[in-house]
């Protein structure tokens, strides 16, 4: 290709808010650099950025040290400031993570520690202190988080569409892609638009995997959906803030919390069951061709075989609106069964590697012309301008070197 033929310098693929992030950072750290943003979708944010629990993550789960610790504290704060700099809805209320049962306290008090390495303000509190905060709620002992937060993500998303200047592409899913390391990089739409870059980046979340393959790269992980199902509070009264349990270290998942969110309303959830199809929001959806995919991964049943009892409790919960009730009453005694209204779902994009290791950190890999996203889940969204810096960074080291 000659370099009159490149429609761009930059060709990112996918228009969630990493995708986004990344223009976003690469013309401000490079003007004049040509970004084009192709998104199969009619506008941005429509899958894991906007189907979450809008939760601005303080970045106490993470090891001491990961990316997620990383970029995790250092994008929180400056969620914040980009929602306040632009207007955008956002608040910081702080959260309770409650331990229930004795066998957490231990975990709980390794969240203290955590916290405290990752340079996070944590509060202990008794039985009574969690009272003060949080009047319904029951717990042993408890934490107060106070840097954590709630937002809009996808106004965010679309904030930084606008503020990229980059050309974003709407309802262009990408079936095809020819990369040539001495020539850049010429993907086919489905709608048969030819769009030609020097560099490509892929931020494809669900099917980053496959666009990595596409690519001619092999990602070594492969992608296994997992929905995560809400519920709305229909008597939002009952919760104040934000409540998450004690999480288990073992997973990736932060169990059934409970969200006051920007609107005022409260989300309970998630649970993670796997999703039969990669946009799979409810058991009717099935996608055979993806779900024959997962099946033939070895790490899938590798997974599952490790982990089946975690596994079992989260499909009992997601069948049965009793036993996700019994769950929330391990926070929230006072809710009833009729209080749960079923709420929009959401599937994460969860890398799995051959021998059934969830991947828990943020993934980043670079092959010729090439920068893939590999597994990007909460705190994502949270993380996402320090990710999308680290990306572009990526980029333009590519881009300097064709």
């Amino acid at each position: 290709m000659r370099e009159g033929a490149y429609d761009c310098d930059v060709l990112v693929i996918g228009g969630g808010i990493v995708g986004l992030s990344t223009a976003y950072a690469i013309t401000r750290a490079a003007p004049g650099t040509r970004v084009t943003v192709l998104e199969k979708e009619p506008g941005p944010a429509r899958h894991q950025t906007g189907r979450n629990s809008g939760v601005i993550h303080s970045g106490i789960y993470y090891r001491p040290g990961s990316l997620k610790a990383r970029y995790g504290v250092r994008g929180a704060a400056e969620m914040v400031k980009f929602c306040a700099e632009y207007g955008i809805a956002h608040a910081v209320t702080g959260k309770l993570i409650v331990a229930t049962e004795r066998d957490e306290l231990p975990r709980l008090h390794a969240l203290v520690q955590r916290g405290r390495e990752n340079g996070i303000p944590v509060r202990e509190l008794g039985i009574a202190q969690i009272g003060e905060y949080e009047p319904e709620v029951r717990g042993l002992a408890a934490i107060h988080v106070g840097t954590t937060g709630v937002c809009d993500f996808v106004a965010v998303a679309r904030q930084l569409a606008q503020a990229s200047g980059a050309e974003i592409r709407y309802g262009s899913q990408v079936v095809r892609v020819d990369r040539r390391p001495e020539r850049g990089v010429a993907v086919l739409t489905a709608a048969g638009d030819v769009v030609r870059g020097q560099v490509l980046v892929n931020c494809a979340g669900l099917y980053c995997d496959e666009v990595a393959r596409l690519t001619g790269d092999e990602p070594g992980m492969r992608i296994v959906p997992f929905r995560g199902e809400y519920y709305e509070l229909a008597r939002p009264d009952l919760v104040r803030g934000l409540v998450y349990p004690v999480p288990d270290p073992a997973f990736p998942f932060l169990g059934v919390h409970l969200t006051r969110g920007i609107d005022g309303g409260v989300h309970i959830g998630p649970n993670a069951v796997p999703a039969l199809a990669r946009e799979g929001y409810g058991w009717g959806v099935v996608r055979p061709r993806e779900l024959a995919g997962t099946v033939a991964w070895p790490g899938a049943w590798r997974m599952a075989g490790r982990h089946w009892r975690y596994g079992a409790g989260e499909l009992r919960r997601s069948v049965s609106r009793g036993a996700f009730t019994e769950a929330v009453r391990r926070l929230l005694p006072a809710v009833r069964e009729e209080d749960l209204v079923p709420a929009a779902s959401g599937v994460r994009a969860q890398a799995v590697l051959r021998d059934g290791t969830l991947v828990d950190d943020f993934l980043i890999r670079e092959g010729a012309r090439a920068v893939h996203v590999l597994n990007a889940p909460s705190p994502a969204a949270t993380a996402s301008l320090p990710i999308g810096r680290e990306v572009a960074r990526r980029a333009l080291a590519v881009l300097s070197s064709v």
